[in-house]
């Protein structure tokens, strides 16, 4: 399923699951910047594995309100990585990789008028793209957690801090990484780890409307 269709699909399920009285909704909308750290594949024919350099990430979160300490969260992000072979030499391949997620869930959020402790989760799907020759893109169920903390100075603006946990669960049928050419012929047909994990701490400036 593409993200695309993904978002279609939350959407729809946005509709449903929101409330109806439109006078209980207050909107947030945070466009944040971060970084990510791990992630390993494990290749299925080898002792070999890919590990993801940690890197930066971008993205937004769309919060309405639920109930008083309660909200529904959709989250996209995106993270640029290379994934290198753990027993790499100075000459072999990297693979440039793309993630996108897309996640529906909620938070719990204590109680405060400036400062607002919460815990968030949600599910979805990420899709992963190798930009490398005869490597294919696929789109994996994965889960997030986050713990973080609301800064609400105004009523309008404030600032949002996290660290955020990652899931992806993925397939063992899909041939993500690949590397061909002159110098290079690496593919990785199958993966054998039932999860990738990686952790996230971002920063966001948070519109409320």
């Amino acid at each position: 399923m593409t993200i695309a269709r993904t978002l279609l699909v939350l959407i729809a399920l946005c509709c449903l699951a929101a409330p109806v009285q439109a006078q209980d909704l207050e909107f947030e909308l945070t466009p944040y910047g971060g970084y990510r750290f791990g992630g390993k594949l494990e290749l299925a024919e080898s002792n070999g594995s890919y590990k993801l350099d940690d890197s930066g990430t971008f993205g937004v979160l769309l919060n309405w309100r639920h109930s008083a300490n309660t909200q529904w969260e959709v989250l996209y992000s995106q993270q640029q990585s290379d994934a290198r072979l753990s027993n790499e030499t100075n000459l072999a391949p990297r693979v440039s990789t793309d993630f996108q997620t897309l996640q529906l869930g909620g938070t719990y959020q204590g109680d405060g008028e400036k400062v607002r402790p919460y815990v968030a989760l949600t599910v979805g799907g990420t899709h992963v793209k190798a930009n490398a020759n005869g490597s294919e893109s696929d789109t994996f169920f994965s889960g997030s957690l986050g713990l973080g903390v609301n800064f609400l100075p105004t009523k309008r603006i404030g600032l949002r801090l996290e660290a955020r946990g990652h899931m992806t669960f993925l397939t063992s049928s899909t041939s993500l990484l690949c590397k061909t050419g002159p110098d290079a012929n690496v593919c990785s047909i199958r993966i054998t780890g039932d999860t990738l994990n990686q952790v996230e701490t971002f920063a966001g400036i948070v519109f409320r409307f």
